[in-house]
């Protein structure tokens, strides 16, 4: 009986941070060093913090849930929706499998930083052969590029535009939720697991 009391608490908690998730993802706004069509957003917390207290997979899950839910409002044919899975699962993979093996703040600490270089990684990848050959069919690759050299004068490619431009400020977004993440968890953790 509690083993099912257990599994429906959860799935209830997963469903209460993917849809807090979705509705982060309407919280974003734009910042100086990228293109305008580039937006900040902390919309990866809420998985985040599933997965530290309901373990990898339910960060996993929080991240699909909440990209499932943007499909009825994606203005990307689903493009942005999988770019933004693909990242969000390489952000709270590593954070949640080492904070499992190692509960304590600086092991936590340690997992989140390396989900968010992963995560600045894997968006070199992600942007380059999903989401710009998209991009590309509704703008010309020479005014993607163009718009990041309005920012820094000495790209001449894609390639260069995801390394010195999308690499920092996706790293600087993780970064931003683990900031977030380590001021609120601590008061939130006990609600999640159902120790208050």
């Amino acid at each position: 009986m509690s083993y099912k009391r257990l599994d429906i608490r959860k799935i209830t908690m997963i469903g209460m941070l993917s849809a807090i998730s979705f509705i982060l993802m309407y919280m974003q706004f734009s910042i100086s060093f990228v293109p305008e069509y580039i937006k900040m957003d902390i919309s990866d917390l809420p998985a985040l913090v599933g997965s530290f207290s309901l373990g990898p997979v339910s960060g996993v899950f929080i991240c699909l849930i909440k990209n499932l839910l943007h499909l009825m409002v994606t203005k990307s044919g689903g493009i942005g929706e999988l770019s933004n899975l693909i990242l969000g699962i390489c952000f709270v993979v590593p954070a949640g499998f080492i904070y499992k093996k190692k509960k304590n703040r600086k092991w936590a600490f340690i997992g989140a930083v390396i989900g968010a270089v992963a995560m600045a990684a894997a968006s070199i990848l992600s942007n380059y052969f999903i989401v710009y050959p998209f991009y590309s069919m509704l703008m010309p690759m020479e005014t993607i590029i163009k718009s990041y050299q309005i920012l820094y004068p000495k790209i001449d490619n894609l390639w260069e535009a995801l390394i010195f431009i999308n690499m920092p400020f996706t790293f600087v977004k993780g970064m931003l939720s683990v900031g977030i993440t380590f001021l609120i968890y601590k008061h939130i953790s006990p609600v999640i697991k159902g120790q208050h």
